[in-house]
């Protein structure tokens, strides 16, 4: 049975799964599009051209005719696990007779997670989705069938970012506005707080933020002019201190309700945009409620028409579980080759790289097919050495963001016990590690935390013979690792994008498939 699976509005994505096993999952968004991208005619010709047959089933996520998910639905709608929550009809595609498959947004998210975690038959499980609009609790039995537990906060993501446009002057006022990268910016801030209790004054804010229902099209955040975090800057201490306790109080409500109710010890299964906070992620494994935990790399939309699809298989042969590789995507382009004027190009020896990075050279690395989800896993990166804030400052210049934003390491997972405590085997880089070496500067936050990618090389041979190399060299088999995107966009993956954006902000080579390119000397 091959089944193509596609997701509307923002992070548009389609996937094609072929007898349980993942084909391709393209992001409209990757290629230098627009973050959160929908899904294009462009994507969808090229998925096309990556089938050699049509398929036997169409999977289309349920979705809503607009940008907020209170308007009317397409198809199955946004909300729902019960009755009603999918749909199988007969249909035409290209003129061939076809199955079209249509379930819930909200099941999206569960079956991304069942789908990718660990095969493991017969198992039950607890799921947890949260994200912009859904703050809720589920059972899967060991069917696979899907029971709602509890609703816990409505808009558990929504509410988390809104503390940041709370704060910041630049956040227009109205209602209906929203910023889909302030959740991981305020991420970033939450290690700058003073470990000190919460005040009164926090403590009135965070409450009245979490009371509201639909915050986004119901409040304008000049209806609290009375708090004071009201345009202070999300420079301001305040505003930092305010935003890890609002951190907290938000997986409080989770945690409570779980440790009170989920007593069975199922391993926990997380999704939605909010499974993408590496410290809740932290929070959750350690919290000793589950047999254990997973989260898989793509909890955010950019993951529900691969859920999507594994529901379908699921609803037509009662199994969920799929084989996938995390980097699904399409190969990377070379539509251009390097002007030889300007560039030496000679094939990819790891030991030459190593050394480059080495005396302090800030590479793109693009290779193969690019990776699901939204975090660089090693394909789509820029690689740099782990040791100077100097390398920090550097790439936060190249990546035009935010002087406060960290960079992730990657490492080697044999390797990274020595240097990394806490979640230290993360190939998807969603857990917070605590730095053990003063000598790791450029990855160690203010809080001494790293949001760590761990590599192998069974799954990533390139980037793992490029890290023992490096360690060879250093004796450190950790690099920096941010994704290879102009800023506001999806993964560059064509060469012509690759070296217009290194010659414009600053990077000092590049590995392109099986080539290292460096500029010739003047």
């Amino acid at each position: 049975m091959l089944i193509l699976a596609m997701k509307e509005g923002h992070d548009g994505g389609i996937v094609a799964i072929d007898d349980g096993r993942l084909l391709f999952a393209l992001e409209a968004e990757k290629d230098n599009y627009p973050r959160y991208y929908p899904l294009t005619a462009e994507t969808m010709a090229r998925a096309a051209g990556m089938l050699d047959r049509q398929p036997d089933v169409v999977a289309l996520g349920g979705w809503v005719k607009g940008e907020f998910s209170v308007e009317p639905q397409t198809r199955t709608g946004y909300f729902g696990v019960g009755a009603g929550s999918a749909t199988d009809e007969p249909g035409k595609f290209f003129g061939k007779d076809v199955r079209y498959f249509s379930s819930t947004h909200e099941r999206s998210h569960i079956y991304t997670s069942l789908g990718m975690a660990p095969a493991a038959l017969g198992q039950a499980y607890y799921s947890l989705v949260w994200e912009g609009n859904i703050g809720d609790f589920y059972r899967i039995d060991e069917r696979g069938e899907a029971t709602h537990l509890q609703h816990v906060l409505t808009d558990p993501g929504a509410k988390y970012a809104f503390l940041f446009a709370l704060a910041d002057p630049k956040f227009p006022a109205g209602k209906g506005n929203f910023r889909f990268n302030d959740a991981g910016k305020q991420m970033a801030l939450t290690g700058f707080a003073e470990d000190v209790p919460i005040t009164p004054a926090e403590r009135e804010t965070i409450d009245f933020i979490l009371a509201q229902d639909g915050i986004i099209l119901n409040l304008d955040k000049d209806e609290m002019s009375w708090s004071h975090l009201h345009n202070t800057g999300v420079w301001s201490q305040a505003y930092r201190n305010a935003a890890a306790r609002h951190s907290q109080a938000i997986f409080g409500m989770f945690h409570d309700y779980a440790a009170k109710n989920m007593k069975e010890g199922l391993p926990l299964l997380i999704s939605g945009g909010c499974g993408l906070n590496c410290d809740w992620n932290r929070l959750w494994r350690e919290s000793g409620l589950f047999e254990s935990v997973f989260v898989p790399p793509c909890p955010n939309d950019s993951g529900s028409a691969l859920g999507t699809g594994i529901d379908a298989q699921w609803f037509y042969t009662g199994q969920a579980t799929i084989e996938w590789d995390v980097y699904a995507g399409e190969n990377f382009v070379e539509d251009v080759a390097p002007d030889p004027a300007k560039y030496e190009v000679r094939p990819l020896v790891a030991g030459e790289v190593a050394k480059y990075i080495e005396q302090g050279n800030i590479i793109g690395w693009a290779r193969g097919r690019y990776e699901m989800g939204p975090r660089a896993l090693g394909n789509r990166s820029i690689l740099a050495a782990p040791f100077t804030v100097d390398t920090t400052v550097r790439l936060n210049k190249i990546k035009r963001r935010e002087d406060y934003r960290p960079i992730a390491p990657i490492a080697l997972e044999s390797d990274a016990h020595k240097w990394f405590v806490g979640s230290v085997q993360d190939p998807y880089m969603l857990y917070f590690n605590h730095v053990t070496s003063d000598e790791l500067k450029a990855i160690t936050h203010v809080d001494g935390t790293a949001r760590t990618q761990t590599v192998s090389p069974e799954r990533n041979p390139g980037v793992a013979e490029l890290l023992v190399a490096f360690r060879d060299l250093t004796g450190f088999s950790v690099l920096c690792n941010t994704s290879l995107n102009n800023n506001g966009r999806g993964f560059i993956n064509r060469t012509s994008d690759l070296i217009q954006y290194g010659e414009t902000y600053g990077l000092d080579g590049y590995v392109i498939n099986d080539t290292f390119v460096t500029p010739r000397s003047s």
